[in-house]
């Protein structure tokens, strides 16, 4: 596996992988689990050349978020990516990225707004302008996320519609089902975050969310499930729920009963200083 960390070094190891296949790429911002790494056994089913980007991105934090603290394993990371085959990890510096006099970035309205959007001003601005980036500086014939920050997903499939992105064309931006413990609870980097009392209590969250997709699926109005779900959370040890919402799944417009087109279960909520996010499909696929 080859690493590059300067813009000219991977614009030229790029090109030499296109002359010899499609390429896909996968986004992380590095702290790799078992979520990131089915992202990678599925690039490499689909595109003859993976590569893969770690970058903590400033852009997408808060004043008062995690940055500093953000897990950082170079090293570790990429051992595992080497073993799982990738051919270029990309790991640019926060300079490469944003040169001095940086001062462009790209809002994607309406799937932004509210839920996360709402809890973390700017978040997605910034996840919208470095994925921008991302797929300028690899070129990619297709791009993998995962399915757990939905909303994340939305934004960035239509930044690449609005602005008519060709590698990837939004059609080859691919959402990959949601890697989950053996509890349920999604995997995430964050996890590690929970001391053993708080992981035992986590997996309370799946297990709520089921029981409210049970009841919306048997008629049961939004704001009832909803309601029971939230108040499921606070008896399990949950600080606060930032949000729960049933919305379409594609155009993240809050529901108040579930209808016959595709809908998401999305909830993000505290246990202990940890914020936790998960989302599950509801009704009809």
């Amino acid at each position: 596996m080859q690493t590059v960390n300067r813009l000219i070094a991977l614009r030229e190891a790029v090109e030499s992988l296109r002359a010899d296949g499609e390429i896909a790429l996968v986004p992380t911002m590095g702290a790799l689990h078992e979520g990131h790494l089915t992202l990678v056994r599925e690039a490499r089913k689909r595109a003859a050349h993976t590569v893969v980007s770690i970058f903590v991105n400033p852009t997408q934090f808060g004043p008062n978020e995690d940055l500093d603290a953000y897990p950082r394993r170079m090293a570790e990371d990429s051992r595992l990516l080497e073993a799982e085959g990738v051919d270029l990890l990309w790991a640019p510096t926060v300079d490469e990225v944003y040169p001095a006099g940086f001062a462009s970035s790209i809002r994607v309205e309406g799937v932004s707004e509210g839920l996360c959007g709402a809890s973390r001003p700017g978040h997605f601005d910034g996840v919208a302008t470095v994925v921008c980036k991302l797929f300028n500086q690899v070129l990619p014939d297709l791009a993998l996320f995962g399915e757990k920050d939905w909303q994340q997903l939305a934004v960035i499939r239509r930044m690449a519609r609005d602005l008519d992105l060709t590698r990837p064309l939004v059609s080859d931006i691919i959402g990959v089902p949601t890697v989950r413990e053996a509890d349920g609870l999604a995997m995430s980097s964050r996890n590690r975050y929970l001391s053993p009392e708080q992981r035992h209590q986590a997996a309370s969250l799946p297990a709520a969310m089921k029981r409210a997709i049970a009841a919306l699926e048997r008629g049961d109005r939004a704001s009832d499930a909803l309601g029971e779900l939230e108040q499921s959370l606070f008896a399990s040890g949950f600080a606060s729920v930032d949000y729960s919402a049933l919305v379409d799944a594609a155009s993240l417009a809050p529901l108040s009963a579930l209808g016959n087109s595709p809908a998401r279960l999305l909830v993000a909520a505290r246990i202990g200083g940890t914020r936790l996010i998960d989302n599950m499909a509801v009704g009809p696929a």
